[in-house]
């Protein structure tokens, strides 16, 4: 256990994330003055670093050795994030904050002797810094230079998110429709967005729907998922509402370009064929398809996987599939729940390709429980002779709502931990099968402090996946669980959700629906 003392508000994230990425193998809490006196009082005694921030800089404790911050009026230019204005109170605020994250970042590579991949870079999106550079003009090695010396970035991740950026803008430009390819990338802009932009964030839409249910769940899940032996009964009403919002969004959307569709879970191959058929019939005779880009299922566990389920899936259009092993070790498989077997895997992935599905995504994630490098390379030695179009590359997060957490909170089960050479021999197998890596973004508590990427062959990106974490275009969600946003050409987003429990959403559909029309009311 590692406990922060920190005086002020709204510097609680950022103090969480670079603390615990210093410190994996510890459970970090931050109080502050709002926190609960019980929580004082439980965890008080236990703290080990505390940070005094005030007007004129911050004093840090670590165990017992101070350091010190000073923060100067005539610094504040220098320290500024690209893209701000200085002057006004907000930027001072996002200014304050970067030094003193610089400050805390230096202070604790000294007190640890080591540096992190991602340097004191905290969000989700680190590749959103490369997007904007690249759209003011700025060049490969300018773009590098700046992750390294302001945010201390290794240049391995930096050159990373770069390539990245680049290969994202080429996407959604053609996305758009127009040669330029910046254009759903233009964020900010007050208004003053040419008529392409608009076109690109209000008319095109893309659709996901959510099938919460898994033949089993899985220790690190945290995703909405129920097991489906459980649900039996309630899959066909289920779907009879999902319908029902379908409908709904079809006659909202009529006019407007629907460029993907995704259907994740959970696993949406643990329904039945005829189930999953009803489904996609309807969906498909509700929505104009002919300018779809894309239209993803997520067949996920091999254990769910059959032949005339596929011969559904296939019937109905869709042109991208997961098989997904997450590990090719059968030890790890079973500790973590994943009922498949490496066999029904590399069985499932073949039935696949039989009937021609050719362009077929793999999931992995590094850090599970007890694995080391030479079980990674285990994994990507089997996956590179299997040959998948694309693979994403997951390092572990322990999701505070996941079994695993719960061991690790209640049993002692020391943290799982992730490394460079595993990442290296992820990405290197990924060289092999000629994939290039096209979209990345990170989580909090992520296993060694590293990303999770995307990688694919020439013509198999994922735009979905772009589309989800970039945030450039509304994304309608239906399904227990789903959260549906919609991007207003100003940049601008606002949410909605559904509830997560399958008999409240099956109780409360109208109110899902009614959340859905004032979120996509003109």
């Amino acid at each position: 256990m590692l406990v922060v003392e920190l005086n002020r508000a709204n510097f609680e994230y950022d103090v969480n994330s670079i603390v615990k990425a210093f410190y994996p193998e510890e459970q970090v809490y931050v109080l502050t003055p709002e926190c609960r006196e019980e929580r004082w009082t439980q965890l008080g005694g236990n703290v080990r670093i505390r940070v005094e921030l005030s007007e004129d800089g911050a004093q840090l404790s670590v165990d017992g050795r101070e350091y010190g911050w000073e923060w100067h009026r005539d610094e504040r230019q220098s320290l500024e994030p690209a893209g701000n204005v200085a002057g006004d109170e907000e930027t001072d605020e996002k200014t304050y904050k970067y030094g003193f994250k610089c400050f805390l970042y230096r202070t604790l590579c000294q007190e640890t002797g080591k540096e992190l991949p991602w340097g004191n870079l905290t969000g989700i999106r680190p590749t959103k810094i490369a997007y904007q550079l690249l759209e003011q003009g700025a060049g490969e090695q300018e773009i590098i230079d700046h992750y390294i010396q302001r945010y201390y970035v290794s240049r391995e991740k930096a050159k990373l998110s770069v390539d990245i950026a680049r290969r994202e803008r080429e996407l959604l430009g053609g996305l758009s429709g127009q040669d330029d390819s910046r254009s759903l990338l233009r964020k900010g802009c007050s208004g003053n967005c040419d008529e392409g932009y608009s076109r690109g964030c209000d008319e095109g839409y893309s659709l996901y729907l959510g099938i919460p249910f898994c033949p089993s769940t899985c220790l690190y899940c945290s995703f909405t998922s129920f097991p489906i032996t459980a649900y039996r009964k309630e899959v066909d009403r289920y779907i009879g509402c999902l319908i029902r919002e379908m409908e709904f969004l079809a006659q909202r959307c009529r006019d407007k370009r629907l460029d993907c569709v995704y259907i994740g879970g959970g696993t949406p191959t643990t329904l039945e064929a005829g189930q999953l058929e009803r489904l996609l019939v309807k969906l498909k005779s509700l929505f104009d398809f002919s300018a779809v880009r894309e239209f993803t299922v997520e067949a996920g566990r091999a254990d769910s996987i059959t032949e005339d389920k596929l011969r559904v899936l296939q019937g109905c259009g869709v042109d991208r599939i997961s098989v997904n092993p997450q590990t090719m070790n059968q030890r790890t498989l079973d500790i973590i729940g994943r009922k498949a077997t490496v066999e029904q895997v590399e069985e499932a992935y073949a039935l696949a390709r039989k009937l021609g599905f050719d362009n077929i995504n793999m999931d992995l994630i590094l850090g599970l429980p007890g694995e080391l490098e030479a079980d990674v390379q285990h994994t990507i030695n089997r996956v590179v002779e299997l040959a998948p179009d694309s693979l994403t590359v997951h390092s572990l997060a322990v999701k505070r709502a996941s079994g695993l957490n719960r061991l690790i909170q209640e049993k002692g089960m020391p943290l799982l931990l992730n490394t460079e050479e595993t990442m290296r021999i992820a990405a290197e197998g990924a060289r092999k099968l000629g994939l290039a890596p096209y979209y990345l973004y990170r989580q909090k508590n992520m296993s060694g402090n590293f990303e999770n990427v995307g990688y694919a062959r020439e013509g198999k990106l994922g735009l979905y996946n772009i589309l989800i974490m970039e945030e450039v275009q509304t994304i309608a969600a239906l399904g227990a669980g789903s959260i549906s946003k919609r991007v207003y050409p100003d940049g601008r987003i606002e949410r909605c959700e559904n509830v997560k429990e399958v008999a409240q959403y099956i109780g409360r559909i109208e109110e899902m629906i009614e959340r859905k029309r004032k979120l996509l009311e003109d």
